[in-house]
C-alpha cells in the first residue's frame, strides 16, 4: 500500500493531495457519465456512442496541446473527420432541438472523457495494476463523500423531487450498477494488462450491437447522411489507433518488399540461363549423328 501511495507524490497520498489530484478526477469522471445518461434520453444509443468515438480525436487535440505530443498529420485528419461526423450526424435528425441538444451532451462527455485522460497523464503519468486499484479506490470514496451529497441539497433546495422507492427499478439499476462497475474495472485494469489498442477497439465494437439494438426496440432510420457519419467517425477512431512510429513500418515494409522483388528477379534469370546450355549440350550430339 505504501509503495502504490508512492504513485501520488513523495509525500503519499495526504489530504491534500487528496483535494488536488483525487477530486478533479471525481467530478471529470461524474460529469462524464452525468452528461453521457442524459444524451440518451435525447437521442438513441446508437448516436450517442459514434459521437462518444469522438473523444479519441479530442484526446489527441488536448495531448498535442498540453502534452506537446508528435504532430502526426493523419491524426489531425481524424479529428476532422470526427468533426465533420459530429456535424453530419446533427444535419441527419434536421436539427430538431432534442437532437442537437443530445449532440451537445455527447460531445459535452467525450470532452469531459478526454480532459480525464490527459490531465490525469499530465499529474500522474501511467500507472500499474496496483496503482491503478489505489487510485479507484480513492475517486470512489470522494464521490462517497462529496457526490452523494449532491441529490440531497438539491431535494432540501426543491429543486427536485423524490417519488415513492416502490416506483423505483430496483433491478434495472442494480443491474445498469453492475455493468458500470464491469466497464470500469475492465477499462482501467485492462490497460495495465493489455495493449490500449484492444480495450479501445471495444468502443467501435459498441456501435454495430447499438445499432442492431436500435433497429428492432427504436423507430432509428439509417439514412443515407446517418450511415456515412458512422462511417466517418469510425474511420477516424480507427485511424487514431495507428501507432506513431506507422509511417516508418509501412516505409521499411515497402523497402523490404522491393528487395525481396529484386532478389528474386536476378535468380529466375540464372535458372533461365543455366537451363539453356544444357539443352544445347544435348542437342548437339543429336545433330552430329
Amino acid at each position: 500500500f505504501r509503495e502504490c501511495c508512492r504513485f501520488f507524490g513523495d509525500n503519499g497520498l495526504t489530504l491534500k493531495v487528496f483535494f488536488t489530484k483525487a477530486a478533479p478526477f471525481g467530478v471529470l469522471w461524474t460529469l462524464t457519465n452525468y452528461l453521457y445518461l442524459h444524451a440518451i434520453k435525447k437521442i438513441n444509443t446508437t448516436d450517442v456512442s459514434v459521437l462518444f468515438c469522438c473523444n479519441k480525436a479530442f484526446v489527441f487535440l488536448l495531448s498535442w496541446i498540453v502534452l506537446r505530443d508528435r504532430f502526426m498529420g493523419v491524426r489531425i485528419v481524424a479529428a476532422i473527420f470526427a468533426i465533420a461526423g459530429i456535424v453530419m450526424m446533427t444535419y441527419a435528425d434536421g436539427f430538431h432541438s432534442h437532437s442537437v441538444i443530445g449532440i451537445a451532451l455527447v460531445v459535452g462527455s467525450a470532452s469531459m472523457s478526454a480532459l480525464y485522460k490527459v490531465l490525469f497523464k499530465l499529474l500522474l503519468g501511467s500507472a500499474k495494476f496496483g496503482e491503478a486499484a489505489l487510485f479507484l479506490s480513492v475517486l470512489a470514496v470522494f464521490n462517497v463523500l462529496f457526490v452523494t451529497c449532491i441529490p440531497v441539497i438539491l431535494y432540501f433546495t426543491k429543486v427536485e423531487y423524490w417519488s415513492s422507492f416502490d416506483i423505483v427499478p430496483w433491478g434495472n439499476l442494480c443491474g445498469f450498477s453492475v455493468l458500470l462497475l464491469t466497464f470500469n474495472i475492465l477499462l482501467n485494469f485492462g490497460i495495465a494488462i493489455t495493449y490500449p489498442t484492444l480495450i479501445s477497439l471495444g468502443i467501435v465494437l459498441s456501435v454495430p450491437v447499438n445499432a442492431v439494438v436500435d433497429h428492432y426496440t427504436s423507430e432509428i432510420v439509417f439514412n443515407s447522411v446517418r450511415v456515412i457519419a458512422i462511417i466517418i467517425i469510425g474511420l477516424g477512431f480507427l485511424l487514431l489507433l495507428l501507432p506513431e512510429e506507422w509511417d516508418v513500418w509501412v516505409i521499411k515494409l515497402l523497402t523490404r518488399l522491393k528487395v525481396r522483388k529484386k532478389e528474386e528477379m536476378p535468380e529466375g534469370n540464372g535458372d533461365i540461363a543455366s537451363g539453356l546450355p544444357n539443352k544445347s549440350r544435348r542437342t548437339r550430339p543429336s545433330m552430329s549423328s
